[in-house]
């Protein structure tokens, strides 16, 4: 997957958009070029989806995943074959990797829609998946349903696409260390991601209020880091059922669970980036192994934010993380792992004699420098084993770590940049999907974290910074949209507070720059929004309507 991030596209591409208020034009996110066609190919109970000979099974999985998506919603027993040399796809869904056309993007696809035949044509796996989600969208919105429609018609309108995507990260948070998920639920947010097209799923697993990832080396982590007494931040216990059968409120994810989620999220094209925090955000960790704080007391996960930091003097903290990190490495397959690296409180550094004596040797004269050291051992392990360390905007504090790649919230984007660094955009006024959505907060809004971040503004997002000289704009790798949970205890209340703004955020992220337009989308949201309706998404209904004081 490094290879896709080294590869991003920033030249504005010509886009034919169209403005009808059907469903021929209601694709999010807006394709890179949309030519009607004359006449449209009907679904049938006979249809066939066809997969060209001769290729690795790539194509073959796509179109099972399609018939399967298809039999669900239109009843239609669909089968799967492969197209013979010299026959003829007239009637039938082609799913090819025969020719590239108009990309060499291993995500991008062109999308042909005749009378006749539908083919979807990739370089790559990933490009025929995006080419079935785009196909998934020129349906009826009952395609998506989770029933069967009976004597619907199946009209798609003819039409020549040609996409791939502007970013090569398009990513998705969610903390799953305030509040618990489930398996179930998770899989639910990663059908939403690849209908977005969205192929990065950042899992905040760890912080103070809960360790959710089994660790074999350490079983307190999950005995004791994923539970505390309540839900906590002042919520109803009742807004979540995530409780042990001890009454405790938590969980956690055993290894089998993340195979299965892993797996699940490859079928999607999704790759996970586990984020286990160091050396702040520890207070879960350290309730369960305080022998790795300065102090050595007492923690525990029903404390607030910030309440625990790693020592970075002991060398069997470090050698405690590297374990642990040994079995992520082993879990999560993916180029990435992201060790957080925000807001360290530097008290108990000043305080601890250890690490003092760790500055004092390594020559440091700040905390945040110790900082530094602490991440870059933990870089030297990761990229030892072939892996690529993200932190969070503050890991620039005392010296960027040779090979990291940074994940700008709150500011360095540029400066990274130019020094070399890959950079993921996230900054907290374009994408973080636990603010607030109307002023009129109390009235009409669920309790949120604060702030306030409109469907419109998150559309308005640029992710390359304007300071950002055109030789290195190749180093912004792509954009994040992140979801933290501290005030969001069920799935129900993640997805209001999600949809549509990571409609909004896919389209920022996949769509050209040059194509962008908030009327237009808009309108295509409308037809999204049908499309949530059918797939029993609690999206923000209000976010359609036209702008008025509250809103």
């Amino acid at each position: 997957m490094k290879d896709i991030f080294r590869v991003a596209l920033f030249a504005t591409m010509t886009v034919v958009a169209l403005a009808a208020p059907d469903n021929s034009c209601s694709i999010i996110p807006l394709p890179r070029r949309i030519e009607p066609r004359d006449g449209a190919f009907v679904l049938k109970s006979d249809t066939q989806l066809l997969v060209e000979e001769g290729k690795d099974g790539a194509a073959n999985a796509t179109a099972n995943y399609l018939a399967e998506r298809l039999r669900r919603s239109t009843g239609y027993a669909m089968r799967v074959g492969l197209a013979r040399t010299g026959s003829s796809a007239r009637g039938s869904i082609l799913l090819t990797t025969r020719g590239a056309g108009s990309t060499s993007s291993v995500e991008g696809y062109d999308l042909t829609v005749t009378p006749d035949s539908i083919t979807i044509r990739a370089s790559g796996p990933p490009g025929l998946f995006y080419g079935a989600q785009s196909l998934l969208q020129l349906l009826p919105p009952e395609a998506l349903g989770l029933k069967p429609s009976p004597n619907l018609d199946w009209t798609i309108p003819g039409m020549h696409i040609e996409d791939e995507p502007r970013f090569a990260w398009r990513g998705f948070l969610l903390d799953s260390a305030r509040h618990f998920f489930s398996v179930a639920e998770i899989k639910e947010l990663f059908d939403v991601m690849a209908l977005h097209k969205l192929n990065v799923f950042q899992w905040h697993l760890t912080d103070d209020q809960g360790w959710r990832l089994e660790i074999k080396k350490y079983p307190r982590l999950t005995g004791v880091g994923a539970w505390r007494k309540g839900i906590g931040f002042g919520l109803d216990p009742k807004a979540s059922t995530a409780y042990g059968p001890d009454g405790r409120y938590g969980g956690y994810y055993s290894q089998a669970d993340i195979q299965e989620l892993v797996a699940y999220a490859k079928s999607r094209f999704i790759t996970i980036v586990p984020e286990i925090e160091m050396p702040g955000h520890a207070g879960a960790a350290l309730a369960a192994y305080p022998q790795f704080s300065c102090s050595g007391g007492a923690y525990s996960t029903d404390g607030g934010d910030l309440a625990g930091v790693f020592c970075a003097g002991k060398d069997e903290t470090l050698e405690f993380m590297q374990n642990v990190l040994a079995e992520v490495c082993e879990l999560f397959p993916g180029n990435y792992i992201h060790i957080g690296g925000d807001e360290v409180s530097p008290e108990n550094w000043k305080k601890c004699p250890k690490c003092q004596a760790r500055e004092a040797q390594q020559g440091l004269r700040t905390e945040h420098e110790l900082e530094s050291y602490f991440i870059r051992r933990i870089e030297k392990f990761l990229n030892a084993r072939g892996r690529t360390l993200v932190g969070w905007s503050e890991i620039r504090e005392g010296g960027l770590a040779k090979n990291a790649t940074i994940m700008d919230w709150i500011g360095g984007a540029t400066e990274s940049a130019r020094e070399g660094h890959d950079v993921v955009m996230t900054p907290t006024k374009y994408c973080y999907l636990d603010y607030y959505q109307s002023t009129n907060q109390p009235s009409t809004e669920p309790k949120a974290i604060g702030g306030y971040l409109p469907l419109s503004q998150v559309y308005a997002f640029e992710p390359i910074p304007a300071d950002l000289e055109p030789q290195f704009r190749s180093r912004i790798i792509g954009a994040q949209a992140n979801l933290w949970t501290e005030y969001i205890a069920s799935l129900r209340h993640a997805e209001y507070m999600a949809l549509p703004r990571l409609s909004a955020f896919a389209e920022v992220a996949w769509s050209p720059a040059g194509s962008h337009s908030y009327d237009g989308f808009m309108r295509r949201l409308q037809m999204l929004a049908r499309r949530f309706d059918q797939m029993g998404l609690n999206y923000r209904r209000a976010s359609l309507e036209p702008p008025g004081p509250w809103k």
